[in-house]
C-alpha cells in the first residue's frame, strides 16, 4: 500500500477497508459526473460501498477481476489530517482508448474543499507515486476545456498540451 505524507499533514492513502466510512462520505457528495470526472458509486449505500464496491476495487487496483478492456487502476484519497479532501485515480498502464481519451490520472476535490490548493497539491503527490507505477514515460491526462481550475493545476505541475478537440484539452506530463 502507498502511503505519502508530509509535515502539513496532507496525504494520499489508497483506498481500504479501515477507512471505509470516511471514503464513503467522499463519494457519498460527489456529483454523478463533473467535468467528466465520473463517480460509478453515486447512489451507492454504504453497506454497498464496504461490501461490494470497495473489495471489488482494491482487487482491481491489483489487476485483478477487471472486467475485458479495463487497466488495473488505484484510487488514492488525498487527506488533510483527519478529513478526506479529494480522490485521485491512477491508471497503471494506457490501452488505446485511454490514451486517445482519458489518459492515467483523473481526480475531484471536495466541493467545501476547493479554492484551498488541494487539487495542486494531490497532483504533486500523485505523480510522484505513480512514476514508479505507470510504464509510460510521461503521464497521460484530459480535461474539460471550460474546466480553467484543472487546467491551470495541470500546468502548474508540469503539463503541456499536446492536442484538443471540442470538448477537452489532452495533456501530458513527464515523469521525473
Amino acid at each position: 500500500m502507498y502511503l505519502m505524507k508530509e509535515a502539513t499533514m496532507i496525504y494520499l492513502k489508497e483506498a481500504n477497508i479501515e477507512d471505509a466510512k470516511a471514503e464513503y462520505e467522499m463519494f457519498a457528495q460527489m456529483p454523478e459526473d463533473e467535468n467528466g470526472f465520473t463517480n460509478p458509486e453515486f447512489g451507492a449505500s454504504f453497506d454497498e460501498y464496504v461490501n461490494t464496491i470497495l473489495p471489488k476495487k482494491i482487487n482491481n487496483s491489483k489487476g485483478l477481476d477487471l472486467p475485458d478492456g479495463f487497466v488495473p487502476q488505484t484510487d488514492f484519497f488525498l487527506w488533510d489530517d483527519d478529513k478526506v479532501v479529494g480522490l485521485f485515480r491512477l491508471r497503471h498502464y494506457l490501452n488505446d482508448f485511454l490514451r486517445e481519451n482519458a489518459g492515467h490520472i483523473g481526480y475531484g476535490i471536495r466541493k467545501d474543499s476547493r479554492g484551498n490548493g488541494y487539487a495542486t497539491k494531490g497532483l504533486e503527490l500523485l505523480l510522484a507515486v505513480g512514476k514508479d507505477i505507470i510504464e509510460e514515460d510521461e503521464f497521460y491526462l484530459s480535461v474539460h476545456k471550460d474546466n480553467k481550475a484543472s487546467i491551470k493545476v495541470q500546468m502548474s505541475n508540469g503539463a503541456k498540451i499536446v492536442r484538443e478537440d471540442e470538448i477537452n484539452y489532452y495533456t501530458r506530463i513527464a515523469k521525473n
